[in-house]
C-alpha cells in the first residue's frame, strides 16, 4: 500500500512538472506550443553590438576617429577599460600612433619626443621621420578587444575579427617609438616577474596551494569574468572556460588553477604567475567581488596597482577613519600591504558612506563608486514614502523612518490585507508597484522566501542539507511592470505577463543561488552550487548583451539593491532585494540607486519583522506571486483575446483568504 501510494505521489509530482507554468499557457502540457513564442532578433546581444560598432568605425573619417569609436564601443563602455585590455604591443602601438594610453603621462615620459636623438639610431632627419614605412592594421576582435598590427608583425587573424581591418599608415617615427616602448615594457615585465616569483617562492608550496584554492573558490563563487594576460584569456565564462566555474568543476584538468596545485614554481608559466598574484591582490582588497572590477582588462601587476591606487583615492575622499598611504612601490610585498589596508578601510567606508558598483554590460566590467547625497534623493524618497503611507498601515516621512502606524500591531504582517493573504505580501506588492511608477521603470520587482517558519525550523534543527535541496519554488518574486512597458513586447499584455513571470522565475533562482552562501560550511553547503551573496547595490548599463535572459527580455538598464535580513539569529546577506529595469530610453542614475537602496532597506526591515513573528510561532506564508497571479494582475481580461490565458486553458486560479492567488 505504501509503495503504491509512493508511486502515485511520484507520478503526481512528475505530472505537475510536465505542465507549463508560463502564464499564457498555464495548465497546458509543457512543450506543446507549435513554436517559440519569440525569436531572438538577429542583431540582438553582443555580436550584434560589435557588428554595429565596426560599421561605425569603418564610417569614421580616419583611423584616429575609428579608434575613438572602438575604445568606447560606440558609447557603451568607458574608453579606459578598452585601453587597459590592450596587450604590450597593442598598447605601445596606440601610444606611438596617436599618443593615447590609460597611463599616458608615464608612457610619454618614456617615449622619445619627435626629432629627439633615439640613441643608437641614425641622426634624426625631420624630412624622413614622417614618411610612411609600413601599412599596419586596426581591427575589432570578437571578444570586443581592439587589436593592431605593428611593424614586423604578420596580418591579423581574420577568423578572430568582427569584420575586416582598417589600414593604418606607420611613419618612421611611430615605428621607432613603438620599438622603444615595447622594449621598455619588456624590461618592466621582467623585473615584475622576478619579484612575483620571489614572493610566491617565499610562500612555500603549502602557501601557494592555499592561494590557488582561494582563487578557485573566488572563480567558483562569483559572476562571470574575462581577464587577460597579454593574449592569454582567463575566464570562467561559457565555452571559453579556462578556470573553474559553471562549466569546469573544481579540479577539472582544463582548469588552469587546478593545474598549478602542487606544481613546482619553476614550471609555472609567466602568465600564470602574474595571474595568481593579481587575483590574490584583488581578493585581499575587497573579497571575491573585486575580481569583477578587473573584467575585460590585463592582469599585469602595474594594471592591478593602478586599480588599487584609484580605489585608495576614492576611499580617501570619505571623511573619517585613518587614511591609507599609497604603496611604496609596485613590488608585490608593498601592493599586498596596500590591498589589505584597503580591505580594512573599505569596511570603515561602508559604515559611513554608500558604496555601489557600476556595471558596463558589454564587457561585464564593474567599477566601485562612493555615492553622494543630493536634494533630489530626498525629494524622491519623500514621494515614495507618502505613497506607501497612503496605502498601508504605516507612518513616517521618509523611507528610513517608515514603520508601522501606532494602531497597527506587528501581527498585521501575518494577517490578510486587501487582496492578499498576508500584510507582508500586500506591503511587498504596494512597494514594488510604487517603485515601477515613481522610477519610471518598465519593470520593478522584489524577491524573498515563501515560508520563513519552514526556514527557521530547518535552521534550528541544523538541517542544512535539506535547505540546500529546496528548489526555486520555495522562493518568490513579485514583478510589476508598468502598462506602458508592453510597447517593447509587440503591444501584447500576454507577452508582458510571460516576460514578468520569466523574470520572477529567474529571481527565484537568484534567491536559491544566494541562500546557501549564508549557511555554515557543512559538506552539503560546500558541494551545493552557490554564489557569495551580494552586499552592495549596483547600477547596470547595456546589460542586454551576454546574459541570454537579459537579451530575450530586453533588460538594458537596471538597478539591483540587495539587503541582509536576520532570521532566527543568523544574518542572510542578499536575502531580499529591489530591482528596477528599463528596456530602452535613459539609464538610471545615482539618485535612483540611492533611493532604490532605501526602498529595499524598508523591505528588508519588514521581512526581518516577519521573521521575528515566525520565530515566535506565528504562521506566515507567501502564497501570491506565482504564474497565475502574474497573469491575472498583468494580463487580466486583456489577455489578447482567445483562450491564451489560464482561464481559457483550464488553468487553476484558486482564491484563498482575501483573494490570495494560490
Amino acid at each position: 500500500m505504501t509503495g503504491s501510494a509512493g508511486r502515485d505521489s511520484r507520478r503526481a509530482v512528475n505530472a505537475r512538472k510536465r505542465i507549463s507554468r508560463r502564464p499564457s499557457r498555464l495548465g497546458t502540457p509543457a512543450g506543446s506550443a507549435p513554436g517559440p513564442d519569440r525569436r531572438r532578433e538577429p542583431a540582438a546581444g553582443f555580436p550584434g553590438l560589435l557588428d554595429r560598432v565596426w560599421e561605425r568605425a569603418r564610417a569614421a573619417g580616419d583611423p584616429r576617429e575609428a579608434l575613438e569609436v572602438l575604445l568606447g564601443l560606440d558609447g557603451h563602455v568607458p574608453r579606459d577599460v578598452q585601453l587597459r585590455a590592450l596587450g604590450t604591443s597593442d598598447e605601445a602601438a596606440v601610444m606611438a600612433l596617436w599618443g593615447v594610453s590609460w597611463r599616458a603621462a608615464d608612457l610619454t615620459a618614456r617615449a622619445p619626443a619627435p626629432g629627439a636623438d633615439p640613441g643608437n639610431d641614425p641622426a634624426p632627419d625631420p624630412a624622413r621621420d614622417d614618411e610612411r614605412v609600413f601599412l599596419g592594421e586596426l581591427g575589432l576582435a570578437t571578444s570586443g578587444r581592439i587589436v593592431l598590427r605593428a611593424p614586423s608583425q604578420g596580418p591579423l587573424d581574420r577568423a578572430e575579427l568582427v569584420g575586416g581591418v582598417l589600414r593604418v599608415p606607420w611613419s618612421r617615427r611611430a615605428a621607432r617609438v613603438h620599438r622603444d616602448l615595447t622594449a621598455g615594457a619588456a624590461a618592466r615585465t621582467a623585473r615584475a616577474l622576478a619579484d612575483c616569483r620571489g614572493w610566491l617562492d617565499g610562500q612555500g608550496g603549502k602557501g601557494r596551494d592555499e592561494l590557488v584554492e582561494q582563487a578557485k573558490e573566488a572563480a567558483l563563487r562569483t559572476a562571470p569574468f574575462v581577464l587577460y594576460q597579454e593574449d592569454r584569456q582567463y575566464t570562467n565564462f561559457r565555452d571559453q572556460n579556462t578556470i573553474t566555474g559553471k562549466t569546469l568543476w573544481p579540479g577539472h584538468p582544463d582548469c588552469v588553477l587546478s593545474g598549478l596545485r602542487g606544481l613546482p614554481l619553476d614550471l609555472w608559466s609567466d602568465s600564470d604567475v602574474q595571474m595568481l598574484i593579481a587575483l590574490t591582490l584583488l581578493v585581499r582588497s575587497a573579497g571575491f567581488g573585486r575580481v569583477e572590477e578587473a573584467n575585460g582588462t590585463q592582469l599585469g601587476v602595474d594594471h592591478v596597482a593602478a586599480m588599487l591606487e584609484r580605489v585608495r583615492r576614492s576611499y580617501a575622499a570619505v571623511p573619517g577613519g585613518a587614511a591609507v598611504a599609497p604603496a611604496g612601490s609596485h613590488r608585490v610585498e608593498d601592493l599586498m600591504a596596500l590591498a589589505e589596508a584597503l580591505g580594512a578601510r573599505r569596511r570603515e567606508v561602508a559604515g559611513t558612506a554608500q558604496l555601489y558598483r557600476e556595471i558596463h554590460g558589454a564587457l561585464m566590467h564593474k567599477i566601485e563608486r562612493v555615492a553622494t547625497e543630493t536634494d533630489a534623493v530626498r525629494t524622491l524618497d519623500a514621494r515614495i514614502s507618502a505613497r506607501l503611507v497612503a496605502r498601508l498601515p504605516l507612518a513616517g516621512d521618509d523611507l528610513a523612518g517608515l514603520g508601522l502606524a501606532g494602531t497597527a500591531p506587528p501581527l498585521w504582517l501575518a494577517e490578510p490585507h486587501g487582496q492578499f493573504a498576508t500584510g507582508l505580501e500586500s506591503l511587498v506588492h504596494e512597494t514594488v508597484a510604487a517603485c515601477a511608477e515613481e522610477f519610471r521603470a518598465d519593470f520593478a520587482m522584489s524577491r524573498g522566501m515563501r515560508s520563513l517558519p519552514e526556514l527557521i525550523d530547518r535552521m534550528r534543527a541544523e538541517r542544512w542539507a535539506e535547505i540546500c535541496d529546496w528548489d526555486i519554488t520555495r522562493y518568490f518574486c513579485c514583478v510589476v511592470p508598468r502598462p506602458e512597458a508592453r510597447v517593447h513586447f509587440g503591444g501584447s499584455a500576454a507577452t508582458l505577463a510571460d516576460t514578468a513571470w520569466a523574470m520572477s522565475s529567474r529571481m527565484q533562482y537568484n534567491s536559491w543561488h544566494f541562500v546557501p552562501g549564508n549557511l555554515p560550511r557543512d559538506p552539503a553547503v560546500v558541494a551545493r552550487d552557490h554564489f557569495v551573496p551580494p552586499t552592495i547595490p549596483d547600477i547596470a548599463f547595456f546589460s542586454d548583451q551576454h546574459h541570454h535572459g537579459h537579451v530575450a527580455n530586453k533588460v538594458r538598464f537596471s538597478i539591483r539593491s540587495p539587503q541582509a535580513v536576520e532570521v532566527a539569529g543568523r544574518v542572510f546577506n542578499g536575502f531580499t532585494d529591489l530591482r528596477l529595469l528599463r528596456c530602452a530610453g535613459e539609464p538610471f542614475d545615482e539618485r535612483d540607486l540611492l533611493v532604490a537602496h532605501r526602498v529595499s532597506g524598508f523591505l528588508a526591515r519588514a521581512t526581518g519583522l516577519a521573521a521575528r513573528l515566525a520565530a515566535r510561532g506565528v504562521p506566515l506564508a507567501v502564497t501570491s506571486f506565482d504564474a497565475a497571479w502574474h497573469w491575472r494582475t498583468i494580463a487580466g481580461d486583456d489577455g489578447d483575446g482567445g483562450d491564451g490565458g489560464p482561464a481559457g486553458r483550464g488553468g487553476a486560479v484558486r482564491s484563498g483568504p482575501a483573494g490570495a492567488v494560490r
